[in-house]
């Protein structure tokens, strides 16, 4: 009895972080926060495009590292409504399997592993690519196959399926 109410408790003691104006509740599952995230609209269309709400439910673990509107608007002019688009679903995919990872990653861990890779680690993601994670000033830094950086902004936000990471800038796979 004790044990259930420690594990209970120590699963509480995560904090909620606030992202996009709302909260992020860590016994929520990735998409139950994203969808209340007003700074993730446009993720969460893509997401429902590409037909990955159903996993990003799932038991998982997954880390996202999940780009912001902004992120998206840095893309050149057309290329969100472009990938949303039927036809450009694999592409869409892709692109968004690219910012997951298989595993509950939080940042202490992904820190773990820069020290231990002298600098850099190499993170392999859902879609089969190779991300580069390495810390620049203090901060988290993403480096895409195509040589793109992206920072996170907020970190650490536990759901009950994995972590998420804040991004700046949307990754690319080759």
């Amino acid at each position: 009895m004790l044990m259930s109410a420690f594990v209970i408790n120590a699963s509480m003691a995560q904090k909620t972080v606030e992202v996009g104006g709302a909260p992020m509740y860590p016994m929520k599952n990735i998409i139950e926060n994203a969808v209340n995230s007003n700074d993730h609209t446009t993720l969460v269309a893509a997401v429902k495009a590409a037909g990955l709400v159903e996993t990003l439910q799932s038991a998982g673990p997954f880390t996202v590292f999940a780009p912001t509107n902004e992120a998206f608007g840095k893309l050149p002019k057309g290329t969100v409504e472009s990938l949303v688009k039927p036809e450009n679903k694999a592409t869409l995919t892709k692109i968004l399997t690219y910012h997951v990872v298989a595993g509950k990653w939080d940042s202490k861990a992904i820190a773990k592993m820069i020290k231990d890779g002298n600098g850099t680690a190499v993170i392999k993601t859902v879609s089969g690519g190779i991300l580069k994670a390495s810390m620049k000033g203090g901060k988290l830094v993403l480096t895409d196959e195509k040589g793109g950086m992206s920072t996170v902004s907020i970190k650490d936000v536990y759901q009950s399926n994995g972590v998420i990471h804040v991004v700046d800038t949307v990754l690319l796979p080759s």
